[in-house]
């Protein structure tokens, strides 16, 4: 009888040894989410900042194409009619 005693110790050490492998890994796990979620909200940033420069930039290029030549008013009228379509469309973006 010693024999079934002895396995069934045997069995119930591999299983609590089990459960605390389970608990450490559940541990890791959730530890490793919460590491993803700050790595999302940190890329989304960085889009997000990429996005403002990349339209500073534009204004930039814009202002200085502006100021660089001695284009007719009626040219720069244009150019600022179609910047302002160009606005209200993201507007329309952002609002969806």
């Amino acid at each position: 009888m010693s024999s079934v005693a002895d396995q069934l110790n045997n069995v119930l050490q591999k299983t609590a040894r089990l459960i605390e492998l389970c608990n450490a890994l559940q541990e890791e796990n959730d530890l490793l989410k919460l590491e993803n979620q700050h790595t999302k909200a940190a890329l989304e940033a960085a889009k997000v900042k990429h996005t403002d420069l990349d339209e500073k930039l534009r204004v930039l290029k814009l202002a200085k194409s502006i100021e660089g030549t001695s284009e007719k008013t009626l040219d720069i009228k244009q150019k600022i009619n179609e910047f302002v379509r160009e606005i209200d469309k993201c507007v329309v973006l952002l609002k969806k």
